[in-house]
């Protein structure tokens, strides 16, 4: 049961006891003396890599109905959550390590100290308790928090330098940075590759080298190719388990990162010697918990140009309109930045925020206004914003890809219609330019910003993987940090409406909010739960204010 850090809990004497006690202690900073001593009985052997676990009330654990019940974390997934406590609040959410399911397997030295680049560093690695908070913005009697275990490079590694075989797969829609994340690793690493799911049990793998790859970073796309679906756990792990691979880096957007986690549970349940660094990949953003996604900042960047081009093409006719259809399948952080940055913009919509078309405030009517007054606007439109609008006209059935994602209808091309429309009814004269540049913009090559966030995304989940962890790697709060799986998978980043960044942008672009009371209090309900992640029962109430606050915090660094 220790290697599935599920805590059974004590008797029911002892739990009146702890309730009594933790009723006591709501307010730790409002403690004038030291807690009173565990009473010898309840004191529990300590679990690797966790002080404190998942409880389960008695009555439930028969069953563990209540867990199943009252959260999105399976049974499964219960054996993989490691949540520890500390004083004052403080909680680490912490990630699996081959210690969990292989308590013997040796350790070794890491090879850095004796690396020349690193003679002059002060301290070559992290210290084992550096932690990564989720939330920075605090008061002064604020809990510490929920924190992530930090990452960079540990004193002693799980692998031998000539026993490492490690392979890297690249899932889903291309980005900017793709190529950089695989140069990078493979300069750290020699390797075995493969490409997409499908990779994994396909003949067509690639074999790598640092010269092969040296100038990869110089071209968008990924060299290794990529695919959408093709998803089978056991044969994956099969064809892992036969190669000898011990080492597996998966670079992809939320689903590939779900695929990743099963990946790993496969792993763990043959007992394989297998460290898995899932590498969060989405030119949308839309990752949760990190601050931004690699490849966002040369897509904001590249949108901007379109955004130019198309605010060219409105002031060079009478009632000129340029729309630009940007990415954004279910979150409008490009449209929005490269809204903000270009400040030619007079109309942004996205997927978060509702709009309507006709009547007073509507689309329609803010558009003639505009045109009325400025003589040309340029408006910018998420691909995932008004989708429900378009199939209630259209009359259409959803459908999915093979990685089943929702495929979405043109909106651009349907607004272009319905404004040609409108104005032809009004008998105003009016020119339209319809502007997609959605792959030229994923097909670039990073920028300068991008391509060493790449590097330090790939350099930190090499460093994870050597010391024995499984995990999602990324940026939380300007440090890098290693975190569960199920925390970037369980929920989706989205713009929040409520926030001070998009109130930036309608004083910007002086657009009417589109929205009525009932949509603003349910953007804040929305707001209010986005982060916070499914956990399972039995939590003592610390922890799970602690992640209640932590959820609160604004996301993808919003100021």
């Amino acid at each position: 049961m220790a290697s599935s850090h599920i805590i059974l809990p004590p008797d029911d004497d002892d739990e009146e006891q702890r309730r009594l006690e933790e009723e006591e202690d709501e307010d730790p900073w409002a403690r004038s003396g030291p807690p009173p001593a565990a009473p010898e009985h309840a004191v529990k052997a300590a679990l690797p890599f966790s002080a404190t676990c998942v409880r389960i009330s008695r009555d439930s654990y028969p069953n563990l109905r209540a867990l199943r019940n009252a959260s999105s974390v399976s049974l499964a997934d219960a054996a993989y959550v490691k949540i520890s406590e500390g004083d004052f609040g403080y909680v680490l959410d912490d990630v699996p390590h081959l210690v969990d399911h292989l308590p013997d397997a040796p350790t070794y030295p890491n090879p850095l100290q004796d690396h020349p680049a690193y003679s002059t560093v002060k301290q070559y690695f992290v210290n084992e308790d550096d932690t990564v908070p989720q939330k920075v913005v605090v008061q002064k009697n604020s809990r510490r928090g929920v924190h992530f275990r930090r990452a960079g490079p540990r004193q002693k590694v799980y692998f031998e330098s000539d026993e490492v075989k490690a392979c890297i797969v690249t899932c889903g829609g291309l980005c900017p940075g793709l190529n950089t994340v695989i140069r990078e690793l493979v300069c750290g690493l020699a390797h075995m590759y493969n490409n997409g799911y499908k990779g994994f049990y396909s003949s067509n793998y690639l074999t790598l080298t640092p010269k092969s790859v040296d100038d990869i970073h110089k071209r968008g796309g990924t060299v290794l190719g990529t695919s959408r679906g093709g998803h089978d756990t056991k044969k994956i792990v099969d064809n892992i388990q036969d190669r000898g691979i011990n080492q597996v880096y998966i670079i992809g957007g939320d689903g590939t990162q779900k695929g990743a986690y099963e990946i790993f549970k496969e792993i763990r349940k043959r007992g394989l010697k297998v460290s898995v660094a899932g590498i969060p990949k989405t030119i949308d953003n839309d990752i949760a918990i990190i601050d931004k996604s690699f490849g966002f900042d040369t897509a904001v960047e590249e949108a901007q140009r379109a955004i130019d081009s198309a605010h060219v093409e409105a002031c060079s006719a009478e009632n000129g309109i340029g729309l630009v259809k940007l990415m954004g399948r279910y979150s409008g952080f490009i449209a929005m930045y490269a809204t903000l940055a270009s400040r030619d913009v007079d109309c942004c919509l996205i997927p978060e925020s509702p709009f309507y078309m006709d009547g007073e405030g509507g689309l329609l009517q803010y558009v003639e206004r505009r045109l009325k007054e400025n003589k040309h606007m340029v408006i910018v439109v998420a691909e995932g914003a008004g989708q429900d609008l378009i199939a209630k006209s259209l009359s259409t059935s959803e459908q999915q890809d093979a990685s089943g994602n929702k495929l979405l209808l043109d909106i651009g091309l349907w607004l272009t219609h319905k404004i040609k429309d409108h104005f032809k009814s009004k008998k105003m004269e009016m020119t339209i330019k319809y502007i997609d540049p959605t792959y030229m913009i994923r097909a670039i090559p990073s920028n300068a910003s991008d391509n060493v966030y790449c590097t330090l995304l790939a350099h930190s989940a090499i460093h994870g993987a050597m010391a024995g962890y499984s995990f999602t790697v990324g940026n939380v709060n300007g440090r890098h940090a290693y975190i569960p799986f199920y925390r970037v998978t369980s929920t989706r980043n989205k713009v929040k409406i409520t926030d001070r960044m998009w109130a930036r942008l309608l004083s910007s672009t002086n657009q009417p909010s589109f929205l009525s009371q009932k949509d603003i209090d349910e953007a804040k309900e929305n707001d209010r739960t986005a982060n916070k992640p499914p956990l399972p029962t039995g939590l003592s109430h610390h922890v799970a204010n602690s992640f209640d606050q932590s959820a609160s915090s604004s996301s993808n660094s919003q100021i």
